[in-house]
């Protein structure tokens, strides 16, 4: 046992091995992302490890959405390509969290699939470990240590492969590891359908929001013209600033969660790097958005209760007349897919990571609105509550997973057996 021994806490009946007893070990065929495209071979770049929301890839399932590397089979070294039960880990991370983030390979058909840039391919050289055992086994904190330690970098960390051999792992017997595949599976699939139901109740909201924000159907009772009004009628910049202080608080604006926290350490790196830098003040029903980042739906109506921080990178806006517009109609409008496409031919710049929706070019665009603000009102009230309905499934949803994590922890460490 190395410096990582805790084998006391785990049951006495599981056994340690070293990676290199239970695995051989490949590299993978380094194909830029450039060289890819949508006909030839599977192949899989460590860049979709990271972003992928599975601990596993279907080849079957999922082929259409691989990419691939046209080539010829037969130009391609055997031991590029990947088995059922193989275990890909991307050998490069930006971030702690990415450190040895891996998934497994179902590929009982036997599909060519090749191992891509920055991967580490674990190839069985046992019958050891059930292969939906590997799904969950690399998340126990004992194997995620070890991964973390032997990582070396700065601004990336890498694994290699001879310290991916070093890390050991405490298994149970391969019944037991099946029976903890199969309960953790279950709560994979709830997951699954949460995620399937949210993303069918979003498509529903995106065709509601098209219909209703457009005037295309209106709702019983209102008849009154709808008018083209610039942004810049409705909305003004909000041009007051402040240091980070104990009641002003540093946020960001994420395409996901709009305004939210950032975290207790980015607060403290910016406060004692510029203890007097100004930050963008903005209140509850401002509406924010990133210039760099709008093209792709960084904008969101704050809804934080209290006055925040936000990076100077950032535009705020409030509506001027609340007795003329409503804020969450006109966040609504901002907001859908229709509006974000044509802000999306606004962007200025020479370089695609340069380039922004500025504030004057924001203001003077047109949009298509109800005059009166109880039709505006009636429209918001009801894309509000599939807002509110969607919200709920997310926390139905993060409720599933947190279950899940706690599950883990325990099954995969043996504080709570499973019976065989």
């Amino acid at each position: 046992m190395s410096r990582f021994s805790n084998s006391n806490n785990y049951p006495l009946d599981w056994k340690c091995f070293r990676f290199d007893q239970l695995f051989n070990f490949e590299g993978g065929l380094s194909i830029s992302r450039e060289n890819l495209s949508d006909e030839g071979i599977c192949y899989l770049h460590y860049g979709d490890i990271h972003t992928s929301t599975e601990n596993y890839i279907d080849v079957k399932k999922d082929y259409d959405k691989l990419p691939k590397y046209n080539e010829k089979l037969q130009n391609i070294n055997q031991k590029y390509l990947l088995n059922d039960g193989d275990i890909v880990i991307a050998d490069a991370s930006e971030d702690y969290e990415g450190i040895g983030k891996a998934v497994v390979i179902f590929n009982e058909e036997n599909i060519p699939f090749i191992s891509g840039l920055h991967t580490i391919v674990a190839k069985d050289k046992t019958d050891l470990i059930y292969r939906d055992f590997k799904r969950y086994f690399l998340s126990d904190w004992y194997i995620r240590k070890q991964m973390m330690f032997y990582a070396t970098g700065i601004s990336v960390f890498g694994l290699s492969k001879e310290n991916v051999k070093k890390i050991q792992v405490i298994l149970p017997s391969k019944l037991e590891q099946q029976k903890i595949a199969d309960i953790l599976s279950t709560w994979d699939k709830a997951i699954e359908l949460k995620e399937k139901l949210i993303e069918q109740k979003k498509e529903q909201k995106k065709g509601l929001m098209q219909r209703l924000l457009t005037g295309k159907v209106r709702l019983p009772g209102f008849k009154g013209e709808w008018k083209e009004v610039r942004l810049k009628q409705i909305l003004e910049v909000r041009n007051e600033k402040s240091e980070i202080t104990e009641d002003l608080e540093l946020y960001s604006l994420t395409i996901e969660e709009g305004v939210t926290p950032k975290t207790d350490r980015y607060n403290r790196e910016f406060l004692v790097k510029d203890d007097n830098k100004q930050y963008k003040i903005t209140y509850k029903d401002d509406i924010v958005y990133n210039p760099s980042n709008l093209r792709f739906g960084a904008i969101a109506i704050n809804k934080i209760q209290k006055p925040v921080l936000l990076s100077p990178i950032y535009e705020v806006l409030f509506i001027k007349d609340t007795s003329k517009y409503d804020v969450s109609f006109i966040a609504q409008l901002l907001t859908s897919d229709r509006q974000i496409r044509i802000f999306s031919t606004m962007a200025e710049g020479t370089l695609i990571e340069r380039k922004a929706v500025k504030v004057d070019a924001f203001l003077n665009t047109a949009i298509y609105i109800p005059q009166d603000i109880k039709e505006q009102k009636a429209i918001s009230k009801i894309i509000g509550c599939y807002e509110r309905g969607i919200e709920l499934l997310q926390q139905e949803l993060e409720a599933l997973k947190q279950q899940k994590k706690g599950l883990m922890q325990l099954l995969l460490t043996g504080k709570v057996r499973v019976k065989c």
